[in-house]
Parts: structure tokens; sequence; C-alpha cells
């Protein structure tokens, strides 16, 4: 693979319409030099008999099989939300006042956790009202009628700001709703306001943000995990009963694990991507967080569902997902990839994901170690295919304004590469210019295509280890929460943050990140559970019995307390 030069770095800064300086350009030329360096080892590979993967199922109708149940189990267990949604029907508390006690929370907790980048009370008050005068009439009213959600900033939000975190967009208003803004108006919810995040959701720990830096309630120093720390740290903090993240390569199941929540990424094509504002547009993918995994289904049965508007939207049937509630794992087979247990894994989160698989095995689960070979060039092909598409999808933003007029087109040319150069963050500058260089010319086949047949690989090991078991089971993060600014000039040592999140992002897969214990500074550890495409349903069912047969997603961050 190519060395990269000053002189390249400037070229490709010309392509991506980037003006940097001397001093940033000597800046840029040192880290890509070590991030393609790293990339390189791709080249470890044998793959000239290998088709690329360019979209995991773009086309395809999958057939849902039967799901591996134990026989003797008949029912799902009788499940209670953990938010008040019984008291809200029994009209022991109103949604108005629920929707109170949230901006109540917020006043106390929000200017340390710094979560929010929109808060939108009128709306919230408004829709709670809706709500009541619902119950009130005695209307079926549907599950997460009157409930207060957070929303990503990656989400549109017809009339609400939304900035994806970055200069460029700050003003911002879309004229329409996400679909699963829809989706979740249609179910009677009180929007919060709209959640902090990695400048368009590029980052590990929401410090590239173009506002604010998310604190993780459970140590302020700490961060909270990214891109979608905002959404997590406000369910952390209870600022929100739950919330709505995206998830790129880890972008939900890590700051879940990092905050001490419940993060599902359901399987690619699950949930319309319209109106989520593209990062890498094979692999992004809307999921939920919240308290505990029947939160977690309840929120899937409301936004998952094929989507006319978005191509690749997957029309499979949608279960109801609280079905899947079922507090047994007998008859189950774990596997547990050795790849994922290396000395790079903290060894007090190798303790407690070993001690929660423990668990399901003396409930009656199958556990046995497995191998995904390909693991260790997740990382690689992540770096290359995500910015690469990254590079196409944030050629739209200019930031010039609609109607402007100059007849001399090396002036509005000159105008752009300024006014991105000044918009983007740092973080955004650099996966631009690591995408345009894998897609520039003499480089698309040794990089990009490269990377689509090594996500060919990943994703047949992942296929072969459901041939065998029927849930996978890892570490979410390979490190507790690390302290704001550890790693900030280091983007490679932060680029390793989603090690165990990546791969199973490469082949579409469902995975849910459940608490699973504590290292002995107190900062939460995650359990990563991964399913077959569409296997949400025995995914949430090992999350369930494992969450009710512990209590560590009942502990609190100390924050406000």
């Amino acid at each position: 693979m190519a060395t990269i030069t000053t002189e390249g770095v400037r070229h490709v800064a010309n392509l991506a319409r980037l003006e940097f300086n001397k001093e940033e350009m000597e800046h840029f030329t040192d880290q890509l030099a070590r991030i393609l360096g790293y990339i390189g080892k791709l080249n470890e590979l044998e793959t000239d008999e290998v088709p690329p993967t360019s979209h995991i199922h773009p086309h395809q109708v999958f057939i849902m099989g039967s799901e591996t149940e134990a026989s003797h189990v008949a029912k799902p267990d009788v499940v209670k939300p953990s938010y008040p949604r019984e008291e809200l029907r029994a009209r022991e508390i109103t949604a108005v006042e629920l929707t109170e006690s949230v901006y109540a929370r917020i006043a106390e907790v929000e200017p340390h956790v710094k979560g929010y980048l929109t808060l939108t009370k009128d709306l919230a008050l408004e829709q709670a009202s809706r709500a009541d005068a619902g119950f009130q009439n005695g209307d079926d009213m549907p599950a997460l009628a009157g409930i207060p959600i957070a929303i990503k900033d990656v989400i549109c939000t017809k009339g609400v700001r939304t900035t994806c975190a970055s200069k460029i967009l700050e003003t911002f208003v879309p004229p329409y709703d996400a679909t699963v803004m829809k989706k979740l108006h249609a179910q009677g919810i009180v929007m919060i306001g709209k959640t902090n995040m990695d400048e368009f959701a590029m980052g590990s720990s929401t410090e590239n943000s173009a506002y604010q830096i998310t604190h993780n309630p459970w140590d302020l120093d700490t961060i909270p995990g990214g891109s979608s720390g905002g959404s997590a740290a406000v369910v952390s903090a209870d600022t929100a009963i739950c919330s709505l993240g995206s998830d790129t390569g880890g972008s939900i199941r890590q700051p879940a694990a990092l905050c001490g929540v419940v993060g599902m990424k359901p399987t690619y094509g699950r949930v319309s991507r319209y109106g989520l504002v593209a990062f890498a547009s094979s692999l992004d993918q809307i999921g939920p967080f919240t308290k505990d995994v029947t939160d977690c289904a309840l929120l899937l049965n409301a936004i998952c569902g094929s989507d006319t508007m978005d191509a690749t939207s997957v029309d499979v049937p949608v279960p109801d997902f609280t079905q899947s509630l079922i507090n047994d794992v007998k008859g189950l087979k774990i596997g547990i990839p050795k790849e994922y247990f290396t000395p790079a894994l903290d060894s007090e989160i190798a303790q407690q994901v070993h001690t929660a698989t423990a668990v399901l095995e003396a409930l009656g689960a199958t556990v046995e170690e497995i191998s995904l070979p390909h693991t260790e060039y997740a990382i690689a092909t992540y770096y290359i295919i995500a910015p690469a598409e990254a590079s196409a999808n944030l050629a739209r933003y200019d930031g010039v304004r609609y109607g402007y007029r100059n007849e001399n087109p090396e002036d509005l040319i000159d105008m752009y590469k300024r006014t991105r150069s000044e918009a983007f963050g740092e973080e955004v500058k650099r996966r631009i210019m690591i995408g345009t260089f894998a897609l520039s010319a003499g480089y698309q086949d040794a990089y990009y295509r490269k990377a689509q047949k090594v996500r060919t690989l990943i994703k047949s090991d992942f296929d072969a280890a459901f041939e065998k078991v029927d849930v996978i089971a890892t570490p979410t993060s390979p490190t507790p929460a690390f302290k704001i600014g550890e790693r900030t000039d280091d983007p490679l040592q932060m680029y390793l943050s989603d090690v165990m999140t990546t791969p199973a992002s490469h082949a579409g897969l469902p995975g849910i990140s459940v608490p699973c214990g504590f290292v002995k500074n107190g900062l939460p550890v995650g359990l990563q559970l991964l399913g077959a495409p569409f296997a949400e349903k025995k995914v949430l069912r090992v999350a369930y019995t494992f969450e009710q047969n512990t209590d560590h997603h009942r502990q609190k961050p100390k924050i406000g307390t």
C-alpha cells in the first residue's frame, strides 16, 4: 500500500475541497501515515478469489427461520416496563407530571453531564398534554404514549434543529421527520430534546462535538463513549426514560456499556434509515438506549419495519419483541470467540464477561469456545469503508447558500474549500481525507475494494459460527470509560476503542450491550450479545434471562444524589 507524503496529503485535500495551512498539513500527514500504516495489515490476507461485499443484503428478502426455543417454555414472563407505563394508564401520574419531573432532573444534572444540544420543553409539554387527554378519555393508547424520549441529533426532526453536532449544520431545521420519528409520534411519545454526539457520528468518545463534551454520569472526568454518547448519558443520568441513537461501528453498544445502560443495534435494514443523516450508508443503523431489556423490546416494536423511502430497508416481518422476554436459556448454545480475549482486553472486563457467561451456563445454556479468525482485521477494514462512504456523503456539505451568484467558478471553489475547512472539526476532516485517499485514482482497488473483500471474510466467519451456536457473547468495549482528553491526540488508539463492536457491523448483525458488572473503580462493564441476521428475538431472550438473574442494571450513578 502507498506511503503518504505531504504532497500526497495536499493533493487529497484538494480532491476533498479542504484547505490546510503548513502546520495542519504536517499534522495530517503524520496522522494519516500512521493510520494508513495500520490499515496496511490487510495486505496479510490473500483475497484474489474473494468477492467484495458492498452491502450486507441490499435487495434480498430473508425468510424467517424458526427460533431455537426450549420445548418446555410455553409463554414469556409477565413483564413490566421500567418506565411508569402502568402508572400513566392507572392515572397515578400524568404525562405532564412525568415530563416536568424529567425537566427538573435535567435542571439538576445537565450542567454536569452535558448530554443535550437542544431541549424542546414547549413541544414536550404539548405532546404530554395530548397523551393525558387520550388516557383521560379511555382511548386505547400505544405502549409508548406519554413516555419522555431523547433523540440523537443525527436524526431529522421536523421543525426542530438538527445539527449532527457540527457547525456546518448549526442552523439546519429539517422540513420533515425521519421515519423513526413518524413511528414514535404515532406512538404518542414525548420528545425531550436532541442529544449531543461526535460530529456526524464520527468518534468513540463524544469529544468531537462542535459544541460541548458530554461527561459520563458514573465519573464526570471520563467519556461516555460515542458517537451516541449523549443518548447513552441522558438515560444513565435519568434525564430521559429512553433514547434513540445510531450505530455505525459500535456507536450504540459501546456507549451503552460505558454508561451502564442497555443499547441495541438491530440488524442492518431492520429499521429505516430515512431521515438519518448519513455517515457510512452500508453500516449505519438506528437503535434504542433503555434502562432494561424490556424497554428495549418495546422501543424496537415501535421503530422496526420496512420503508419504501429507504432502499436498504428489508421487508421482513416484525415480530412482537416482547414475546422473546423469556427467563430461560435452556437449549441455547452460546459461543465465546477466542479472538476477543487478547492481552489488549482489560483483565477486569474479561473477568466480568466470563462471570456473566458462567451465569448463563448455570441457567442451562451451553457455552463453548468458537473462532472468528478475521476479527483482528475488522478495525482496519472499517477505517477504509466508513471514511470512504463518509467522504462521498459529506461532499454535499459546502456551506454555500442557495442562490449564491458568482461568474467566476474559482471563487466558488475557494469559498467551498474555506467553508468546509472552517466548519468541519478535525476528526471529520481526518476521515474525509482517509476516505478520499482510499477512493482516489490508483488506490481504490488497493484500499476500498480490498476492504470490501475482507468484509466478506469477516461476514463468512459469523455465518459459519451461527451454524454452530445461537448467540455469540463478547465484551462490548476493551476498556472501561477512559479519561476525557486521554486519547484525543492519538486517533488510532481512539479507533481501537471499537475493536469489539466493528466486526458485527461489517456483517450487519443485531447486537445488544447489557450491564454485566463493574471494575474496581466503579465504572460499568457491558456484555455484548450478537445474533444472526434478524435473530433479535434470540438476542433479547438471552439478554433478558441474564438481566433477570442479576442486578447490574439496577445500579445507578451517584451524580445528583
